[in-house]
C-alpha cells in the first residue's frame, strides 16, 4: 500500500457529511446511486465489496458479494451474492443510469481470512476466492481494477462517495485507507 492511499484514522463522520443521500448496501445486495450519495456496506469478512465509479456521470455502484460462482449456493439466489454475478448486474444497473462501462473505474476491498482457528483449509480460501471471482469477471467485462485494499486477517467497511468517486475502506484494528 502506498503512503498516498493510506490515511491515519480519516472520520468517517467527516467522509459521511458530504453526502446528502446514504444508501446501505447489505449482503448481497448491489445498488447504485449518483447525486451527492454515499454508498456503503459494513462488515465485510471474507466477502468482497465491488465499487464501480462513473467519473464523467458520477454514478456509483457497489455490491457487497458473499461467495465467488452461483455454483456455490442456490441458483436463485439474488446477484449480488456471488461476486461474478454481482459485476455484471452493476454494470447493467449502472449503464441504465447513464454510465458508460469505457469509463468506469472499479475498486475492491475485503476478501479477509476470518477465524482462523475455527475454520478448515477451503474456509481460510474463501476471501482469496472471492477476490480473484471479483477480478475476474472485472477483466472480462473489460474493466481495470485500479486499486484495492483486499485479503489479509481483519475485516472492514467501505464508503463511496457519488460526488468524487473515492472509496474509504476502515477497520477496528488498521489504518483507513482512501481508494
Amino acid at each position: 500500500m502506498t503512503d498516498d492511499r493510506k490515511r491515519s484514522r480519516r472520520s468517517v463522520v467527516e467522509f459521511r457529511a458530504e453526502a446528502v443521500d446514504h444508501v446501505p448496501v447489505h449482503i448481497g445486495d448491489v445498488k447504485v446511486a449518483d447525486g451527492s450519495s454515499l454508498l456503503y456496506t459494513v462488515g465485510l469478512g471474507s466477502c468482497v465489496a465491488i465499487a464501480l465509479y462513473d467519473p464523467y456521470e458520477r454514478i456509483g455502484g457497489l455490491a457487497h458479494a458473499m461467495l465467488p460462482h452461483p455454483n456455490m449456493g442456490r441458483r436463485d439466489a439474488p446477484p449480488g451474492r456471488f461476486a461474478t454475478t454481482a459485476v455484471a448486474s452493476l454494470i447493467e444497473l449502472m449503464e441504465a443510469r447513464g454510465a458508460s462501462r469505457r469509463r468506469l473505474q472499479a475498486r475492491l476491498a475485503g476478501g479477509a481470512s476470518m477465524f482462523r482457528d475455527l475454520l478448515d483449509r477451503e474456509g481460510l480460501k474463501l476471501g482469496r476466492r472471492n477476490v480473484d471471482a471479483a477480478r475476474d469477471a472485472l477483466t472480462s467485462a473489460g474493466i481495470e481494477v485500479q486499486a484495492e485494499d483486499v485479503l489479509g486477517t481483519y475485516g472492514r467497511s467501505v464508503f463511496l462517495r457519488t460526488t468524487d468517486g473515492q472509496l474509504l475502506v476502515t477497520s477496528v484494528s488498521h489504518d483507513d485507507v482512501l481508494l
